[in-house]
């Protein structure tokens, strides 16, 4: 029985490392999906009434004027 690598491994080690993986690839699944559920209308503190722009102002920083909203 020479289970150093892989290739020459018995049955039984293979299935050590398929089960490995598998639970390792779940608990990565569900850390990440449990990561992702949040409500994020309280997070980001969302306006209960729009805001609404204002009135254009004429600006001017050269030769040529720009109207700004």
């Amino acid at each position: 029985m020479n289970n150093a690598s892989l290739a020459t491994a018995d049955r039984i080690t293979h299935l050590k490392v398929v089960v490995l993986a598998l639970v390792a690839s779940i608990a990565i699944m569900v850390i990440g999906i449990t990561a992702h559920a949040v409500d994020d209308s309280r997070a980001y503190g969302v306006a209960s009434t729009p805001v609404k722009a204002g009135k254009a102002v004429m600006m001017s920083t050269s030769e040529t004027p720009t109207i700004v909203r």
